[in-house]
């Protein structure tokens, strides 16, 4: 029982004394040294947003808005591989993105489009035109006309959405 004792107590006084170096703080009565937090200086937590990067380059350099997306549906050069998403609109002449993994969302604002050629996703689009919401289910790997080419007053639409699935 005296050697648990003992044990204890030892403890107790490393356990006091890696306090005290830790903090600075002694039994010496003088004043401890300033002690800052150290989560202020570790770097924050990386909280995904959705953001589009770089969505302010690509309205500045191509006139249209990438808004927020799950990173399955992105902008490509068009031509520049098989299996491309083609929109086309009057505002910007054709616009490609490629799509990864079995399902993809993108949010948006393409103006005047009119057409898009499906690839091998099963894809629908979402529009607006004035203060309506229009959808459009996109064939696969052919043409499918949306927008003003299938409103019979042939008003502007704007894409403001892309959902693809495998």
């Amino acid at each position: 029982m005296r050697l648990i004792s003992r044990l204890l107590a030892a403890g107790a006084v490393a356990a006091a004394a890696v306090l005290a170096h830790a903090t600075g703080v002694t039994g010496g009565g003088t004043d401890a040294p300033a002690v800052a937090p150290v989560a202020d200086a570790a770097p924050g937590y990386a909280v995904e947003d959705f953001n589009y990067p770089q969505a302010d380059k690509i309205l500045a350099e191509q006139g249209f808005l990438l808004k927020r997306g799950d990173g399955h549906i992105v902008l490509a050069t068009c031509g520049s591989e098989p299996d491309l998403l083609e929109v086309w609109a009057r505002s910007k002449e054709k616009v490609c993105f490629r799509f990864t993994g079995n399902k993809g969302y993108l949010s948006l604002e393409l103006p005047s489009v009119y057409g898009i050629k499906g690839n091998d996703y099963n894809t629908d689009v979402t529009m607006t035109v004035e203060n309506e919401e229009k959808s459009f289910k996109v064939d696969k790997n052919s043409w499918t006309p949306v927008g003003e080419s299938a409103d019979p007053e042939g008003r502007e639409h704007m894409l403001v959405e892309i959902i693809a699935s495998k």
